[in-house]
């Protein structure tokens, strides 16, 4: 797809890979970028940047996320393509709280469910449309030390690989971006974590992943092409796999 004169949502836009992702789309000249973060502030200023419109989103409800599909498609036109970019980050295993897991569990895997619910119907009656998931090497993978970021990014990648499987002849493209370490606020904090062992990458190179994968209509987006073997790895032989993991489990955690 040819994101040229298309109407694009991203969430997650007023920061890290979702403002790179907005701004890209402007470079591609979208006749609109919806810049929609639970964060208004920055929103309103990624949104004032590149002439677009700025919405306050709260993608852990999905109240939130109707209203942002509905708001949209009545004032601005058809959404043609919608980045459901949002996501979070807990550490810890089986012990966080339930109200953590469920946190993070609303936004890293039911917004992108709520963002197909109320927008996949309406791109199947008008023919098509496309989604890019924002999940992570993590779901394709693993995260060492974080059991809710692995778990809630392996379902963010299955959600996506049915959407494909099951919308795919009507007309429905997807692409699920699954990067390793990116320079983001979520990283900030631990910059030589394990995620980073091949590179920190800048979120506009993911942002130029993610439109040469749109334009290709790719499926999976690997802004650290490293992944790709690490999966074949993990598939070939799956124990060997799980004790490098656990390796760098004990090199990361101690």
């Amino acid at each position: 797809m040819q994101l040229n004169n298309r109407v694009v949502v991203v969430t997650g836009a007023a920061s890290g890979i979702g403002r790179a992702l907005a701004l890209r789309f402007a470079k591609e000249r979208a006749k609109l970028v919806v810049c929609a973060d639970i964060n208004a502030e920055g929103a309103a200023a990624t949104a004032k940047e590149i002439g677009g419109i700025a919405f306050t989103t709260n993608v852990g409800r999905e109240a939130d996320i109707k209203r942002l599909i509905e708001t949209v498609e009545t004032e601005q036109g058809p959404i043609d393509l919608f980045c459901s970019n949002a996501g979070i980050g807990i550490g810890g295993g089986a012990e966080v709280s339930d109200d953590r897991w469920q946190r993070i569990w609303d936004i890293n895997v039911m917004a992108h469910v709520w963002a197909a619910r109320h927008l996949v119907p309406r791109m199947i009656a008008r023919g098509g449309g496309y989604l890019l998931n924002t999940a992570s090497a993590a779901g394709l993978l693993s995260q060492v030390g974080s059991a809710p970021y692995a778990v809630t990014k392996h379902a963010a990648v299955g959600l996506a690989e049915w959407l494909a499987i099951t919308h795919g002849d009507q007309g429905i493209k997807v692409s699920v971006l699954c990067p390793q370490a990116v320079r983001t606020a979520m990283t900030a904090g631990n910059p030589n974590g394990v995620a980073s062992l091949d590179g920190m990458i800048e979120p506009e190179a993911v942002a130029e992943a993610c439109v040469r994968a749109i334009e290709a209509e790719d499926f999976l987006v690997l802004p650290h092409p490293e992944v790709l073997e690490y999966m074949r790895r993990k598939t070939g032989d799956y124990n060997r796999w799980i004790g490098g993991m656990r390796k760098l489990n004990r090199r990361f955690r101690g």
